[in-house]
């Protein structure tokens, strides 16, 4: 499972099969011949702030603009339901500033803290970096050649 070896990379939370399942709604996947080689998620806090989280792109998809695509498609539907702010937290930070994201204190994210931060293993020396991108921003992404 791509979560799985992701997440046995320290790359990404590790989820259990409920999580997932409770989750199910919130991921796009892409799939070459069957097999799902990226998927993303967007979760909602709030009426007006979600999270883009659990992006993943298989390493031999990678660089072919699977990860801007699925992140785009995160982007849009938070626009069509109306939420105004999107973070999300990462060990890429240059990707999502190519979408409009801009770096943001973790310390401003108190629900996404306690709802999943606290479960790290990495919690008390996160080397993850915060970022934000307000609804209305253009990305300005016309490629997504050096993605994930």
């Amino acid at each position: 499972m791509l979560i799985a070896r992701f997440a046995a990379r320290g790359e990404l939370l590790p989820r259990t099969l409920n999580e997932l399942y409770q989750h199910l709604r919130d991921f796009f996947v892409c799939e070459v011949n069957g097999q799902v080689v990226g998927l993303c998620a967007l979760s909602l806090y709030w009426e007006d702030l979600a999270e883009i989280r659990t992006l993943a792109v298989d390493d031999a998809h990678g660089g072919k603009g699977l990860g801007g695509s699925l992140v785009t498609a995160c982007l849009e539907e938070a626009a069509a339901l109306g939420v105004r702010r999107v973070f999300a937290l990462t060990y890429r930070p240059g990707f999502f500033e190519r979408f409009g994201f801009h770096p943001l204190d973790k310390r401003e994210l108190p629900q996404k803290i306690w709802k999943d931060c606290i479960k790290c293993a990495k919690f008390a020396c996160c080397d993850e970096t915060a970022l934000i991108r307000d609804a209305g921003i253009s990305d300005g992404v016309t490629g997504h050649e050096q993605d994930l």
